[in-house]
């Protein structure tokens, strides 16, 4: 029996490869949509580029999405790979709480982006 390594789409009847990953933080009201993960996670979603794309939120949320197109997932620290991995991880609920944020941050920009609904 031939197990295909390829993940899909998580959409409904989506047959295309996964290229993205799609992490909820609720708390924030806010869907990031990052690189495919380097494994499936049970509260994530694989997409498709089309519908990594095409993805749109509820009214009042706001979307962190990869700049650029989808490709085959690398294993570098990139910024939205790190926030995607912390949203799941902050997801888990065994987690701690985390420890508040010390005063002052750097003032650094990364290349990341929210953008508005687009059907407000």
């Amino acid at each position: 029996m031939f197990v295909s390594s390829v993940r899909k789409c998580s959409r409904t009847g989506c047959l295309q490869p996964a290229v993205a990953t799609l992490t909820y933080a609720y708390s924030d009201s806010t869907a990031v949509v990052g690189p495919l993960a380097t494994a499936s996670e049970p509260h994530s979603y694989d997409l498709c580029e089309e519908h990594a794309l095409r993805l749109t939120v509820p009214k009042g949320w706001e979307v962190v999405r990869h700049e650029g197109s989808f490709g085959e997932p690398d294993r570098s620290d990139d910024e939205l790979t790190a926030l995607a991995e912390a949203v799941r991880e902050a997801g888990r609920p065994d987690r701690p709480a985390p420890p508040p944020e010390p005063e002052g941050t750097s003032g650094r920009r990364g290349h990341l982006r929210v953008l508005p609904d687009p059907i407000s």
